[in-house]
């Protein structure tokens, strides 16, 4: 049975007080929260077998390598990748997304169709923009509508013959609206183009299934997954993975080096120079246990629940609009007060020991779309509360009254 109170008591900061008040914590979306059994298995790799991994005979490296593969192991089969080697360890999202950019860079051509969708992170927007600049490509926008969804039918108009690429967040950020990847894929690949999913905002609700999506790269954080910062996955069918060259010279990604001519390592070790996060990677794979051990399926019901609380419960307050309002939703509620700064609102609440994140939370053109300089977002995780959402809509009704 899920008992939250139970829950709360695996993570240690949130019995900690803010401003003299108890932490809130409402910033699930930018990082969620460490709980102890993966804090545990961190101090246990520092304290018990720190070395490097793959290249020592002494037994501290085959320690902390048996380790890392493990977790690359436990990584693959929660994605459902067909292969270990499809699992290329990175440092967050964000390096996925570049890894990715930079190999396209030698395939495509100037005249080249690449898509993205409207409600990207500026980490899936500005690494396309760059690689159009390379290589000559253009670079096309789905558009969204007032809900925050994305207009398929204007989706189906842009892609032609000359379409490569096309990427789409999983979940938007800013919006908590959930994508139809699935269908977005499949008419990608109609027309013969490859498609990233950015699913940062996706795997803290729900385990994507990378073979039964048909995706040809999956990106992923693993501090979004109550895991270490500093740390990612890119998933990557073994036919584009090999298709790609090496993001980065150095260690690790070599079979033989010599002053004529290197060869590389075979995947994932191509794409894996140097030493890695070997602590992160590690503590990745204890993350999805603990997720796992909890239940995903339990884990989206348990949020559904308190996003449908909250949103009755905000929408009580006169002059709050909510920016995002798509059938399919994550635990995300963006809003504004009528005629505040969301900057203020935010700095009002942490006062009161609530953390949210004001801003355009770097999806600048989706506040565009909507002439707004940024909103306030509150993102819930599984381990909040619906008394902590008691507390949010209190401490917004005394911003309102404060700041109006």
């Amino acid at each position: 049975m899920f008992n939250v109170e139970t829950i709360r008591k695996d993570f240690p900061i949130l019995s900690r007080k803010v401003n003299g008040k108890p932490l809130v914590y409402f910033d699930n979306a930018a990082t969620s929260q460490t709980p102890q059994q993966v804090i545990d298995v961190i101090v246990d790799y520092y304290s018990n077998y720190n070395a490097n991994i793959h290249r020592g005979v002494h037994t501290l490296s085959q320690e902390a390598t048996d380790k890392y593969e493990q977790a690359r192991q436990k990584i693959q089969a929660h994605f459902n990748a067909k292969f270990i080697h499809e699992i290329i360890f990175t440092s967050g999202t964000t390096h996925s997304i570049n890894l990715v950019a930079n190999g396209f860079s030698s395939i495509l051509k100037k005249d080249d169709e690449i898509i993205v969708s409207a409600l990207e992170h500026h980490s899936n927007i500005v690494p396309w923009q760059m690689l159009c600049e390379r290589t000559g490509a253009i670079l096309k926008v789905i558009p969204m509508n007032l809900e925050g969804e994305l207009i398929l039918s204007e989706y189906d108009k842009l892609l032609s013959k000359n379409t490569k690429l096309v990427f789409v967040n999983h979940v938007s950020n800013a919006l908590g609206t959930i994508n139809p990847i699935k269908t977005i894929i499949e008419k990608a690949h109609h027309v013969g183009a490859a498609v990233l999913i950015d699913g940062a905002q996706a795997c803290p609700h729900i385990i994507p299934d990378v073979q039964a999506l048909d995706a040809d790269f999956y990106v992923a954080s693993a501090h979004k997954m109550c895991g270490p910062t500093g740390v990612g996955m890119l998933y990557g069918k073994e036919e584009w993975l090999n298709k790609l060259p090496p993001y980065q010279g150095g260690g690790e990604m070599i079979a033989e080096v010599t002053f004529e001519k290197t060869t590389y390592a075979d995947l994932p070790h191509k794409f894996e120079a140097g030493t890695p996060n070997i602590c992160g990677g590690i503590a990745f794979g204890a993350a999805i246990d603990y997720m796992n051990a909890i239940g995903f399926e339990t884990i989206a019901a348990y949020e559904h629940e308190l996003l449908a609380y909250a949103t009755e419960k905000l929408l009580e307050i006169d002059g709050l609009k909510i920016y995002g309002t798509s059938k399919q939703k994550a635990s995300v509620i963006s809003f504004n007060l009528e005629g505040i700064h969301p900057y203020d609102v935010g700095t009002i609440l942490d006062k009161m020991g609530i953390a949210v994140r004001t801003g355009h939370h770097c999806t600048q053109p989706i506040m565009d779309y909507f002439k707004i300089p940024g909103t306030v977002r509150a993102s819930f995780a599984f381990y909040n509360t619906k008394e902590e959402i008691d507390s949010l809509v209190t401490a917004v009704k005394k911003a309102n009254m404060m700041l109006a």
